[in-house]
C-alpha cells in the first residue's frame, strides 16, 4: 500500500498561492482587457459590453478571494472558531458565479477554524461535481465537536448533463494520488484530505443512483458504528 504524501510546509503554500493566481488570472486578466478598451477613444462603441466584462469579472474575482482567504488562509476571523454564517456567505458569494444552485441546510454554530476550511473547501468539490449545472445541497448535522458534513449534487435531469466524481479527488483526498505525486493542479483535494485527517475525519465519496455524495464523519463515530455492527 502507498504512503501518504508529506508535503513540506513551503511546497504547500507554494501550491495553494499557485492554485489562487490559477484562480484569479482569468478574471484580473479580463478586467484589465476592459479597462484598455475603455482608456481607447478609438473603441468608444465596445464600452458597454467592456463595463460589463470589468463588473463579471469583478464578482469573479472576488468570489475567488473571498472563498481563498476563508478555505486555504488565516482569514480576518477573530479566535480559533468559525461561525457558519459567515460561511454561508461565503458560500453564497461563490456560488453566484458557479453554474450550480445552492441549498444550505446548516445550523448556526462555530466550527474549529481546521473544520470550518475542511467544510468550505468539500463544498468546492462538489460544486465540481456538476460542472454544467445543478443542485448542490449542503449539510450539517450531529452534536458539537461530533459534527458530520455531508454534501450531496445533482445535475440538472433536463440538460441531461452527467454528475461526475472530480477527476483524481479520491486519490488526492486519501493523500495517496494515482500519478504518486502532488501538484499545484490537485493541491485543493488534497489540502481538502490533510484537513480531515488533522480534524480526525474519515472521508467517503462516491455516485450512487445519479447523486454525487462527499462525507466527513468522525472518526469516532465510525469506530463506534463499526463495534455495534460487529
Amino acid at each position: 500500500m502507498a504512503d501518504i504524501i508529506e508535503l513540506q510546509a513551503t511546497d504547500l503554500a507554494a501550491m495553494l498561492c499557485s492554485r489562487v493566481c490559477h484562480d484569479l488570472i482569468n478574471p484580473i486578466g479580463a478586467i484589465g482587457n476592459g479597462l484598455e478598451v475603455l482608456a481607447d477613444p478609438n473603441q468608444g462603441e465596445m464600452a458597454e459590453g467592456a463595463r460589463d466584462l470589468i463588473a463579471s469579472a469583478a464578482r469573479q474575482s472576488r468570489a475567488k478571494l473571498e472563498f481563498a482567504r476563508l478555505a486555504y488562509g488565516a482569514s480576518s476571523t477573530a479566535g480559533t472558531d468559525i461561525d457558519t454564517r459567515e460561511c454561508e456567505r461565503v458560500a453564497r458569494i461563490l456560488f453566484e458565479i458557479e453554474k450550480a444552485d445552492l441549498e444550505w441546510n446548516v445550523p448556526l454554530i462555530l466550527l474549529p477554524k481546521h473544520k470550518a476550511k475542511l467544510f468550505m473547501n468539500m463544498l468546492l468539490i462538489a460544486a465540481m461535481s456538476v460542472p454544467r449545472g445543478g443542485q448542490v445541497t449542503a449539510s450539517i448535522t450531529g452534536e458539537a465537536g461530533s459534527e458530520k458534513f455531508e454534501f450531496t449534487s445533482r445535475s440538472d435531469p433536463e440538460k441531461r448533463q452527467k454528475t461526475l466524481i472530480p477527476s483524481g479527488a479520491a486519490g488526492l483526498l486519501s493523500g495517496m494520488p494515482e500519478e504518486g505525486s502532488v501538484d499545484a493542479r490537485g493541491i485543493q483535494p488534497f489540502y481538502t484530505g490533510l484537513l480531515a485527517r488533522m480534524t480526525d475525519m474519515e472521508i467517503a465519496i462516491g455516485i450512487e443512483d445519479a447523486v454525487f455524495f462527499f462525507r466527513a464523519t468522525p472518526k469516532a463515530v465510525v469506530e463506534a458504528a463499526a463495534e455495534v455492527s460487529a
